[in-house]
């Protein structure tokens, strides 16, 4: 565990923050200060002073934009907007670097051309999931679904790292680890599928009756 990444614990242990980071975290699009403050119940002054941190402590990164949606003349001044940041911390106390295990263990799989292999493990992992329903399962394990036009999507791709490194092999694994929560919480009317979207997670899960 890193001095930076404690640093963060620090950030979020005040309650206006997490509040704060979690709102935006799960937002779709980029979130002005009003907005922020409404969704965590607090005042606009207090909202901009913890925005702030949250964007100093590396959790957020900030841009200015018009909120109107209107360009030239008219439009308004930019004001300063929030999004989660691509950045990453863990936190483990002693230290602990899963990462470069998932790395190593991913290299093998491609070495020895264990992809079906590995995704049958991937999908018996995901039906030994204990939840009441897809969305408890999916939200347990930080992929924040959302409902999009009757599509579930996942705001969060939880292997993002490794999913740089080897995209065809991680996503073919997520696919089957979510296939295997699909079984686990007995849910037949949706269909785990491939459908990667800039920012979010390359599953999604469509109702089995649409076309």
């Amino acid at each position: 565990m890193s001095g930076d990444d404690l640093e963060v614990l620090a950030v979020l242990r005040d309650p206006v923050r997490r509040a704060l980071y979690d709102y935006v975290a799960a937002q779709g699009h980029e979130v002005g200060r009003d907005e922020a403050a409404r969704g965590a119940g607090v005042s606009r002054t207090l909202a901009a002073f913890h925005l702030d941190k949250l964007v100093e402590g590396g959790l957020l990164a900030s841009g200015y934009r018009r909120l109107s949606g209107k360009a030239g003349p008219g439009g308004g001044r930019p004001a300063k907007v929030y999004r989660r940041s691509a950045a990453e911390h863990q936190v483990s106390v002693p230290p602990r670097d899963y990462r470069t295990l998932a790395l190593v263990l991913a290299e093998a799989v491609d070495a020895l051309g264990g992809d079906q292999a590995a995704e049958a493990a991937a999908r018996r992992v995901g039906e030994r999931v204990a939840a009441a329903g897809l969305r408890e399962a999916l939200a347990e394990r930080g992929y924040q679904p959302y409902q999009d036009e009757g599509v579930l999507r996942l705001r969060n791709c939880p292997f993002h790292l490794l999913a740089e490194e080897r995209p065809v092999l991680v996503c073919s694994l997520n696919l089957a680890l979510c296939e295997g929560l699909l079984a686990a919480v007995g849910d037949a009317d949706h269909a785990a599928r491939l459908d990667p979207r800039p920012g979010e997670c390359c599953v999604a899960f469509s109702k089995n009756n649409d076309d």
